[in-house]
């Protein structure tokens, strides 16, 4: 997921649909139950360039997954890390 959207263009006013992209498009893989993004907006705002868009960084997901395969469930999520300078996959549950 990290790879496949990390440089979309974005703004503030398309941070919704594609974080609704995003997760559309995990949803329909295998075991995967649901799934959250979120976008920081204020991240965005930041990185606004003088053509009015910024691209999509690591940094600005927040990423909580439900995956499930035979009798394991797992909430999976993807935060960035700022003691690694990096945003982080971990099994949280």
């Amino acid at each position: 997921m990290y790879h496949q959207y990390v440089g979309a263009p974005l703004d503030l006013d398309t941070i919704q649909t594609l974080e609704k992209a995003i997760q559309e498009s995990i949803r329909v893989q295998p075991y995967v139950e649901s799934i959250l993004v979120r976008i920081d907006k204020d991240s965005v705002a930041s990185k606004i360039n003088k053509f009015g868009y910024a691209e999509l960084e690591g940094k600005m997901l927040d990423v909580e997954l439900v995956v499930a395969y035979g009798t394991a469930k797992v909430l999976v999520k993807m935060q960035y890390d700022e003691d690694a300078d990096y945003p982080l996959m971990f099994i949280e549950r």
